[in-house]
């Protein structure tokens, strides 16, 4: 077993027992499922709209390359530059550039997880710059050294007692505040820190292809900040989040908004095109886009995966699936967790350090079942877990094991063979690792065939 999934079992065998951090997801999740059905309800025929996003990312998918030297062209011609970046090392070293030149010292950054993909705020800490999350929940995590817990609600798994006593060690202030005190407490912390920064930073929600623009939708507005104050403003997104249209909007933003947080639309919504423009009073002097491939042109050249790039990161499948309800975000030990997490982790990272992700699930098909894009996302899991086979990452006696007990399922006379208190004991013998995270498994005294043979004699 490798360091890894060794992780990942110890933090999940912990965590998963944990009955007050489930009634804090629970609480959390439970206000989360009653808010969707009535943004959804926007909707009039919710399945041909998830069809229609389906079908529009598959075309951005599809066409990937000539969509992004599009949006190069249109953003670039307004001044912006574009960067695009193999893999961490090379978005890190192009963001360092970047700040050296500006001579930076502070950044303030907006909600992203590529930010986090490529732990940037450490390695602007390793060259001396600090860098400061804006939005609430990211800032919360920042005071609390953790990373974020859920792709939508960083600090989904602290109560409101837990982040008032968080604001009172790390900020000095009185304990027992409520969120109305605890957010004007930040306001006033992080409005500072916009002012002093000479670069922002943001990710975006999508790449706009035909107009070359970034497309932001947040609920505090710490982006538009983010982006109006510095100097400098540099964006760094995955390749994979490209719209062929701004047109395409209208649809997007009210799916993600009505799928991730249950709104109609999300209180802001930007569209940035470039850098401040003659004549323009406000906006940064200078801006740069970096896009970052990091693995998914992997996927990309995986037919029957493929379409895990069209995730738009609402975090829905996070909210439906028991296991994560269960172990919590951090035990994935990942950026991205849950259903969507364990399906790309595995080709952006790695199958061999990874593929234990896609075994750790129920395959319930709830995470399918809620994405708006329709992914589907426990085929995928599945079909990880064949590459990985294929792959040769199964160990030889799990493989032999599987070999013994296909060979038996497929001969009705060894089925029959013994009864219940023997096939137990052969069973679990052969699995010896079976009852570390599992009940025993139990046999009955005899086969649905017996029975199925006895009752007809009687009749």
């Amino acid at each position: 077993m490798n360091k890894n999934a060794a992780g990942f079992i110890a933090k999940s065998t912990i965590k998963a027992p944990d009955l007050e951090h489930r009634r804090k997801i629970n609480f959390n999740i439970g206000k989360y499922n009653a808010a969707v059905p009535k943004g959804q309800q926007q909707f009039a025929n919710l399945p041909l709209v998830r069809e229609k996003a389906k079908n529009i990312k598959w075309r951005a998918i599809e066409h990937l390359d000539t969509l992004l030297e599009q949006f190069e062209k249109q953003i670039t011609a307004r001044g912006a530059e574009v960067i695009w970046a193999e893999n961490t090392e090379q978005a890190l070293a192009a963001i360092g550039n970047i700040c050296k030149a500006k001579n930076c010292t502070t950044v303030v950054k907006s909600k992203s997880m590529v930010t986090e993909e490529i732990h940037l705020n450490h390695f602007l800490a390793s060259h001396g710059i600090e860098s400061i999350e804006t939005d609430l929940g990211e800032y919360i995590q920042q005071l609390d050294g953790e990373p974020p817990y859920h792709i939508v609600t960083p600090a989904m798994h602290k109560s409101k007692e837990d982040v008032a006593k968080l604001f009172a060690d790390k900020l000095g202030v009185p304990g027992g505040l409520n969120p109305a005190e605890i957010t004007q407490i930040a306001r006033q912390k992080l409005r500072e820190k916009y002012t002093a920064a000479q670069i922002g930073i943001t990710g975006a929600n999508f790449i706009l292809a035909d107009i070359g623009g970034i497309a932001l939708t947040e609920n505090e507005g710490n982006a538009r900040l983010t982006t109006a104050w510095p100097n400098t403003h540099i964006v760094i997104v995955g390749i994979e989040k490209v719209l062929p249209s701004v047109y395409d909007l209208p649809l997007f933003w009210p799916l993600l908004a009505s799928f991730g947080t249950g709104q109609q639309i999300t209180v802001y919504n930007s569209i940035i095109t470039g850098p401040r423009q003659a004549g323009e009073t406000d906006g940064p002097e200078a801006m740069y886009v970096i896009l970052l491939n990091n693995g998914r042109t992997n996927l990309l050249a995986n037919a029957k995966t493929r379409e895990a790039l069209y995730c738009i990161r609402c975090g829905a499948c996070l909210n439906a699936c028991p296991v994560y309800k269960n172990i919590g975000g951090h035990s994935y030990e990942t950026t991205y967790s849950g259903p969507i997490g364990s399906v790309i982790t595995p080709h952006l990272n790695g199958m061999k350090d990874y593929e234990h992700l896609s075994f750790a699930s129920s395959l319930c098909g709830n995470c399918t079942q809620v994405c708006p894009v329709r992914i589907n996302l426990h085929e995928l899991l599945l079909e990880n877990r064949l590459e990985s086979v294929q792959d040769g990452n199964s160990l030889l006696s799990e493989r032999l094991a599987w070999k013994v007990w296909k060979m038996a399922s497929l001969h009705r006379g060894m089925m029959n063979t013994g009864n219940g208190k023997l096939k137990n004991k052969m069973v679990h013998q052969l699995f010896k690792n079976w009852t570390k995270h599992r009940t025993p498994l139990q046999f009955s005294p005899k086969t649905f065939n017996e029975l199925w043979k006895e009752q007809a004699q009687k009749q």
